[in-house]
């Protein structure tokens, strides 16, 4: 298989994009779950994310959104002391939020992924090399009007592209 530079890295990250990324993620926990590690990963490498993986779904509750939705202070405090995970206040509380704004959006009559899906761009094969795209832009300011935070335009493209609403596989 042909693969990108940056899965050649490693055993994990070749594994990774051989069985995950860019294969379609169309579940609300598995994109909320996808969100989230883009979330932790800004600023530290995907590596390092994919590798406290199984710690983080054990911290966050399998990512079931409305189970971390009901975490408080004190959960934020056992997160903060959980060495198998990324250990940042800010993005901890994060998850939180947007497990708060999953629920509010499925009460609203939402979906997620439907949401997410819906900012797949017309020909997806576009973005090859790009770090952000119009329809990132737009799925991140409609994530942040319904409440989500840590959802930029890059870290959306780069959601983007894991959970294959763009084509970008190699041959």
């Amino acid at each position: 298989m042909n693969r990108p530079a940056w899965a050649e890295t490693s055993d994990l990250l070749r594994e990774y994009y051989d069985h995950e990324w860019g294969l379609p993620v169309r579940d609300t926990p598995g994109v909320y779950e996808r969100i989230t590690l883009e979330g932790f990963q800004s600023g530290l490498s995907w590596e390092t994310v994919l590798r406290k993986r199984p710690a983080f779904r054990a911290a966050f509750a399998g990512f079931d959104p409305a189970t971390v939705a009901r975490f408080g202070q004190a959960d934020v405090e056992r997160l903060m002391t959980d060495a198998g995970i990324v250990r940042n206040r800010r993005k901890i509380e994060a998850a939180i939020t947007n497990a708060r704004a999953t629920v509010a959006l499925t009460a609203a009559g939402e979906d997620l992924a439907e949401l997410v899906w819906s900012f797949q761009p017309a020909d997806p094969g576009d973005g090859v090399g790009a770090v952000q795209s119009p329809e990132s832009v737009a799925l991140a300011a409609a994530l942040k009007g319904r409440g989500y935070v840590f959802v930029g335009p890059v870290t959306m493209f780069a959601l983007m592209q894991a959970i294959g609403l763009l084509e970008h596989r190699l041959p």
